[in-house]
This record gives C-alpha cells, sequence and structure tokens, in this order.
C-alpha cells in the first residue's frame, strides 16, 4: 500500500495535472515516441492527431491523484484499461518506458514546481498503480489462453465470409486457420486487428464482434472510416478491410476482450433496453441475438439510431427478429427527414421516445454511439436516477468526455 506522505503528497498535486494535464500528456506522447519509437504500434494515430488519447491519458492522471486515498472509485476504469491493454499485449516490461517518459514530462512541463519530493512520489504512486495493472492483465491472459479453443498473442484467421450490411460497413466472418474450435466470449466484447502498414510497421484496431458467442465463426462488422482530410491518419485499417480483404485471406487476430458486455448468468425480471447509433449497433447486435436465445421471457427495447437507410446495417435481421420473438420490440430512428412507416421515425433519440417503447424506467440499459448520442442518453439517464448497476454503455473515447458532457 502508498503510505500517507506519498497519498498526501499526490493528492495535493491534482489541481495543477487538471490545469495542465492535456499539455503534460501531449508532451509525454512526443517524447515517448522520440525516445521509445517502438511503442509507437500500440496507439491509434488517429487518436494522437484528434488528441484523444492525449485528453484520455490527462483525464485519468487527474483521477487517480484525486482519488489516490479512495482507490475503490476507479475500480471500473482500472479494469477498462487492463482489458484495453490486454488486447493489445502490452506486458510487464512495457510499464517502465512509460513510467520514465512520465516521470520525466511531468519535470519538463511543470519545471520548478515539480520538485524531487513530487516526481518521488508520483514515481512510487505509478508503480502502485503498474502492479495493479499488470497483475490484473496477466489473469486476462491467462483465462484467454486457458479457455477451450483459447489462445495468447496474435493469430492467424481465414475469411470464410464477406458481406456488405450497408454502402459503408461490411462484416467479416473468421475461422482459425489452423481449423482449431473458437474459444468463448461475452457478448459486447471485441477482438484485436493487427495489419501492416506502407511504412513495413504494425498497426492494431478493436473490433466489436457482431454476432452471439459459440458459432464456429468470429464476425466483425466494420465501417469504412473515411478521413476528413488527406493528412488525416484515420481508416487505414477499415479501408484495408474492405478494399484488400477478400475470402480466403488471412488476417491476425488477438483473443476477445473488454468489460462492456451482457452477463447472462445474472437473471433480471426488469426490461432490457439496447440503445445504438451508427456503426455502434455492432456490439449491441451481440447482445442483443445473445438476449433473445438465453432470456425469452425477458422484454427486450431495441432502438438503432442512423442517418438514414442506406447507412443502416441489419435492419432486414433486426426486422425478422422482431416478428419472430414476441418479448422484441424494435424501432429505427433517422435522423434525416423522409416518409417512415412501421416502427420507424424521424429525429434523435430521446427520453421520450424510449419511453414510449417502455412502460416505466426502470430497466438495463446498454448503449453505443458516436458522442453527442452518448452524451444525450447518459445524460437522460443520470436525470432519470437509473442506478450505476443498471447503465453499461461503449464509449469510443475518453469517457471523461462522456460524464463531463451529460
Amino acid at each position: 500500500m502508498l503510505n500517507e506522505k506519498t497519498i498526501r503528497i499526490v493528492k495535493s498535486t491534482a489541481p495543477v495535472l487538471q490545469e495542465h494535464g492535456e499539455a503534460l500528456t501531449r508532451h509525454f506522447y512526443k517524447r515517448m515516441f522520440k525516445h521509445n519509437p517502438e511503442v509507437a504500434p500500440f496507439f491509434n494515430p488517429a487518436h494522437q492527431t484528434a488528441g484523444k488519447q492525449q485528453r484520455a491519458l490527462a483525464g485519468a492522471i487527474a483521477a487517480y491523484a484525486a482519488n489516490i486515498d479512495n482507490l475503490e472509485v476507479l475500480g471500473g476504469a482500472v479494469e477498462l484499461i487492463a482489458q484495453k491493454h490486454a488486447s493489445l499485449l502490452i506486458k510487464a516490461e512495457h510499464y517502465p518506458i512509460v513510467g520514465e517518459n512520465l516521470l520525466a514530462s511531468i519535470r519538463e512541463v511543470l519545471g520548478e514546481s515539480a520538485t524531487d519530493e513530487i516526481i518521488n512520489a508520483w514515481a512510487e504512486a505509478y508503480g502502485f498503480l503498474a502492479d495493479i495493472l499488470i497483475g490484473r492483465e496477466k489473469q486476462i491472459y491467462e483465462e484467454n489462453a486457458k479457455k477451450p479453443g483459447g489462445w495468447e498473442g496474435f493469430k492467424d484467421f481465414r475469411v470464410i465470409r464477406k458481406e456488405k450490411e450497408s454502402s459503408n460497413i461490411t462484416s467479416f466472418y473468421l475461422a482459425a486457420a489452423d481449423g482449431a474450435t473458437l474459444p468463448a466470449f461475452k457478448p459486447g466484447q471485441y477482438i484485436t486487428v493487427r495489419s501492416s502498414t506502407a511504412d513495413g510497421q504494425t498497426t492494431m484496431r478493436n473490433y466489436s464482434l457482431s454476432d452471439k458467442p459459440g458459432q464456429n465463426y468470429f464476425r466483425i462488422s466494420v465501417k469504412r472510416e473515411v478521413p476528413p482530410e488527406a493528412s488525416t491518419p484515420a481508416g487505414h485499417v477499415s479501408n484495408w478491410l474492405h478494399d484488400r480483404i477478400e475470402v480466403g485471406n488471412t488476417i491476425e487476430i488477438a483473443p476477445p476482450c473488454g468489460e462492456f458486455f451482457l452477463d447472462v448468468t445474472e437473471k433480471h425480471t426488469r426490461p432490457l433496453v439496447l440503445l445504438a447509433a451508427g456503426v455502434g449497433i455492432t456490439p449491441v447486435m451481440s447482445i442483443l441475438l445473445t438476449a433473445l436465445d438465453t432470456m425469452p421471457q425477458r422484454e427486450i427495447v431495441f432502438i438503432h439510431a442512423c442517418l438514414n437507410e442506406s447507412v443502416q446495417a441489419f435492419k432486414p435481421v433486426i426486422d425478422a427478429l422482431e416478428k419472430e420473438y414476441p418479448n422484441l420490440k424494435a424501432h429505427h430512428r433517422y435522423s434525416e427527414t423522409g416518409n417512415r412507416t412501421g416502427n420507424s421515425s424521424t429525429g434523435f433519440v430521446t427520453g421520450e421516445l424510449i419511453e414510449s417503447l417502455l412502460p416505466g424506467r426502470d430497466a438495463d440499459y446498454y448503449f453505443c454511439g458516436p458522442q453527442p448520442f452518448m452524451v444525450g442518453i447518459y445524460h437522460d439517464l443520470l436525470k432519470w436516477g437509473i442506478p450505476a448497476s443498471q447503465v453499461h454503455f461503449e464509449f469510443f473515447g475518453p469517457r471523461q468526455e462522456l460524464e463531463q458532457a451529460a
């Protein structure tokens, strides 16, 4: 455990880190990539350019400093980080690299205010947190390897089917190249795809599994990401998959990870509300298919928001499921104007829409999508007083942004 002096010193730095956090993390990443370029493949360059990783790390550092005397409140964040690290194969030997560059960045950015006492306290605090993460990540690696059909690291998978789901989303059905059975995963989790870049380096991206567990394949449904401008390093892997990968090709896959999932062992009678926007449907689709199989008596409300029908994935599947399962109520919400019939409407997903499909607010909520959609849902659930234990989400960006905006 950390001693009282270290806790006091680190906690005293929270206001400064809150104020200068992004300057610190921008400097940190620039410094680390210069001195330790071998770690660059672990990071998404598009997120670096957009500043998402810098903001996420700044928020995490400030939260750690502010709550270092009550680390229980950070349990969820620790699990999220450990799952993400395990998906990218971050190991114990990488932590000293991060620690050295982080402490040097604190001294270089904060200058004389970063006294030896502060640096020493942060070194101890970083080491303490690193040990927690290393321990949890080791457990995840071992759990994945011990599952029937499980493995550790990257493994070759063959594309056995490629199917266009909408104008910008394509599904890839992946089977182990060695013919092995696939390990069970939790509906809502993701796998990691590794590819090579033009300069001979490797890069990795997480993609949610969009079908239910227990199949003889993994399915990912990938949106083609178009960079907003030619200089923006976005969409490398998604465009590689769409343009270069065909049936019969092999790609490298790391085992399923992620802390956003439906726990099928929990038995609840309250309704299950599944909300998705755009390609955020991918993990929610896995949850929906699993819930229909395992919870036949539970009321399920499913809402998918899209710009229009042309970019919407899985609409025919969802409509067929609604006819097949009497406990499912599905609704399609489009932000572009147009003539709507049946279970569809125009507008954004609002609390009023959810309440129109759900008798009462007491439910378990799972949602995923772009930031404006997520902020709106999260805000309504907070306003309604829904307990945190009934709110589950996958947010593609720094969680602090979601919480602060809401």
